[in-house]
């Protein structure tokens, strides 16, 4: 058992949440979040040590979707270790099941269990991927599945291809980014990309594929707001390059709306490397 100080034991929690009916992942005073219902979850389970804290590996919007989020918490070691009572269940195992016996039912935690030496679900991270979906034809509009997709007049998607590949690479994405007092702006974008789906449950849609080492506030449906503007014919690439010339934020940026955008995956490295990707990451970034 990985141990902490003596007294804690780090967990990693993988879990998903269908985001609509919460003001985004962070505490906000009087507001409904993913974070606050989590905590408040667990303090009616871990009865020792400290209130628990979650640390998440992407803050997401108001109303955005994870189907693969990833965080972590720290937890009394006599907690762990009591926590499958009487049952043969592993400490992880049980968590699960209480911890959902718990949340409400837009709130689903797949598993627990003792984090590597190292871990920390925020920095230890190489990167996180997003998937925005599109329906950009009426007669796939299905009511069952409109939380999660933006209805769309029809768009170019060779137009969103080519719009897209010149945003990736290392750079300052200031102009997509809602600033925060000494943040950096700085990021990598390795992929984004978009795609009609021909098979599957996404079948007919247009999905974009949007993945960084990390992102700033409100970066990915910025991105997505700027390139649906140039699919739709309302822009064209020069209009994106002088976004993208832009000191700070762009104004002229439409953000797209939240639900139609899901955390799908968070990555990281093998678990030797976990605690030096933690202190890379901490360091803030510069294209020097």
């Amino acid at each position: 058992m990985t141990e902490l100080n003596g007294q804690v034991v780090r967990v990693r929690l993988d879990f998903a949440y269908d985001g609509t009916d919460y003001a985004g992942w962070g505490i906000q005073p009087g507001l409904r979040t993913i974070q606050g219902v989590m905590e408040a979850g667990l303090a009616r389970i871990v009865r020792f040590g400290e209130p628990p804290r979650v640390i998440v590996a992407g803050r997401t919007d108001a109303g955005v979707h994870a189907r693969g989020q990833v965080a972590h918490v720290d937890i009394d070691v006599r907690t762990w270790e009591r926590m499958p009572g009487h049952s043969r269940r592993t400490p992880g195992q049980s968590l699960v099941r209480r911890l959902n016996g718990v949340l409400p039912a837009d709130i689903n935690v797949v598993t627990a269990e003792i984090a590597a030496p190292g871990f920390d679900a925020r920095f230890s991270a190489l990167g996180r991927r997003y998937a925005y979906r599109v329906c950009d034809d009426v007669r796939l509009r299905d009511p069952l599945t409109r939380r999660y997709v933006l209805w769309h007049d029809p768009l170019d998607v060779d137009a969103l291809s080519v719009a897209s590949s010149a945003l990736t690479g290392l750079r300052d994405f200031a102009p997509f980014c809602r600033p925060r007092d000494g943040a950096t702006t700085i990021r990598e974008l390795t992929e984004f990309s978009w795609e009609r789906v021909r098979s599957g449950p996404d079948t007919g849609l247009v999905v974009a594929k949007v993945e960084a080492d990390a992102f700033c506030h409100s970066m990915v449906r910025s991105l997505v707001g700027a390139v649906l503007a140039v699919g739709k014919g309302r822009r064209d690439s020069a209009w994106l390059a002088d976004v993208v010339a832009t000191q700070g934020r762009s104004h002229a940026v439409k953000v797209a709306l939240a639900h139609g955008l899901t955390l799908e995956e968070v990555r990281y490295p093998a678990d030797e490397d976990l605690a030096l990707r933690a202190r890379v990451t901490r360091d803030k970034r510069s294209l020097d």
